[in-house]
C-alpha cells in the first residue's frame, strides 16, 4: 500500500493507493499552520491511513509527501509557501515522530509524477509537467522518476526571464514575489493575467473571466498569455525535449491552449520535427497526493 499526502496551504490531504494506483482510501483536513502541529497532525494521519487499510505490526504503507517548498542537501526546507516550515529538517522530524521512512518532493515535481505515472503522461518517456495557475512551476520526469536537480529547484520554470520579451514587455516587466522582474510566473500565471489586462484596459477582471469572454480586449490579452506561455516553453523543449508536456492548476481549464500552443511551440522552438504533445491533466487536483504515493515506485504488494 502506498500513502500520499499533499500538504497544502490550505489543506492536507492523505490518498491510499493499492497496487496498479487503485484508490483505497482518502481523508482531508484543514492544514495546521505551525510546526509542531502540522507534525501532530501528519502522524494521525498516517494512523488513521494503517487503521484504515488494514496495516499492522511491520506492515504498514509507505509514505510520500508533497510539499510547496523543497528540500536541501543538507534536509532543510526552503522556498516553501507554508513559511512555518521553512528552515527546518521537516522530513527527519516527522519520520521520528512516524518511527519509518518518507520521501519528500516538490508539488510540482508529485503532479508531475502522478500524470507520469497513470495519468495525461502515461508511458511517456519524458514528461514535463506545468502548474499554471495562482503561481507558476513544474516538475520533469524522466522514465518514471522525478528529476530533483542538485539544489531542488529542477523544473521551476516559473522563476526564468520571459523569453525573448518585446520592447513593451521589457518597459513594464512586472516585479516578483522572488525579489527579480519579469519572471514567467509574474507573466503567465492567472493574476498576472489579470493584471495584464488591467494595465491595458483600465478594467478589473478575473482571470477566468477574461479567459471565458468572447470581448476584442478579452481575446487580445489571452493572445499576449498564449504567446508568452509559448516563447516560455518553446525555452523548455530546446532544454528537455519532452515526449509530452502535461497543464495543470487553474490555467488548464483554457481549452484553446491545447489547438493554439503546439504550433506556436514549435514556430519558436529550434527546428522540432513536430511539437511535443500538450495535454490536460487526467487527474486534476488529486495529482499532488497520488504523485506523492508514486514516490515510492517499488512497493511490493
Amino acid at each position: 500500500m502506498r500513502f500520499g499526502i499533499d500538504l497544502g496551504g490550505t489543506k492536507t490531504e492523505i490518498l491510499a493507493l493499492a497496487p496498479g494506483g487503485v484508490e483505497r482510501w482518502r481523508k482531508r483536513i484543514a492544514t495546521v499552520r505551525d510546526y509542531d502541529g502540522t507534525i501532530s497532525a501528519l502522524g494521525e494521519l498516517v494512523r488513521d491511513a494503517d487503521s484504515n487499510t488494514g496495516g499492522k505490526g511491520s506492515i504498514k504503507g509507505s509514505i510520500g509527501l508533497a510539499i510547496p517548498g523543497c528540500e536541501t542537501t543538507q534536509g532543510i526546507i526552503k522556498n516553501a509557501n507554508s513559511t512555518w516550515l521553512i528552515g527546518r529538517p521537516f522530513r527527519r522530524d516527522l519520520e521520528t515522530a512516524l518511527g519509518r521512512p518518507l520521501r519528500l518532493a516538490n508539488d510540482a515535481n508529485c503532479f508531475a509524477l502522478s500524470e507520469a505515472s497513470d495519468g495525461a503522461g502515461a508511458g511517456a518517456s519524458v514528461v514535463f509537467g506545468v502548474i499554471a495557475g495562482t503561481g507558476v512551476g513544474g516538475g520533469v520526469v524522466v522514465d518514471g522518476k522525478v528529476l530533483g536537480g542538485a539544489h531542488g529547484v529542477c523544473g521551476e520554470w516559473g522563476h526564468i526571464p520571459l523569453p525573448a520579451p518585446t520592447f513593451e514587455e521589457v518597459t513594464n516587466a512586472p516585479s516578483c514575489y522572488c525579489g527579480k522582474h519579469g519572471c514567467l510566473e509574474s507573466w503567465c500565471s492567472g493574476p498576472a493575467l489579470a493584471e495584464d489586462f488591467k494595465r491595458v484596459t483600465g478594467r478589473a477582471l478575473r482571470s477566468e473571466q477574461i479567459a471565458a469572454s468572447d470581448g476584442a480586449q478579452e481575446r487580445a490579452a489571452m493572445d499576449r498569455l498564449v504567446d508568452r506561455l509559448a516563447r516560455s516553453l518553446a525555452t523548455v523543449v530546446n532544454i528537455l525535449d519532452p515526449d509530452v508536456i502535461v497543464m495543470g492548476g487553474g490555467l488548464s481549464n483554457i481549452a484553446r491552449l491545447y489547438s493554439d500552443l503546439p504550433p506556436l511551440v514549435e514556430k519558436y522552438a529550434f527546428t522540432l520535427e513536430t511539437p511535443p504533445r500538450i495535454v490536460k491533466n487526467v487527474h486534476g487536483d488529486s495529482s499532488g497526493v497520488r504523485g506523492a504515493a508514486w514516490l515510492w515506485p517499488d512497493v511490493t504488494p
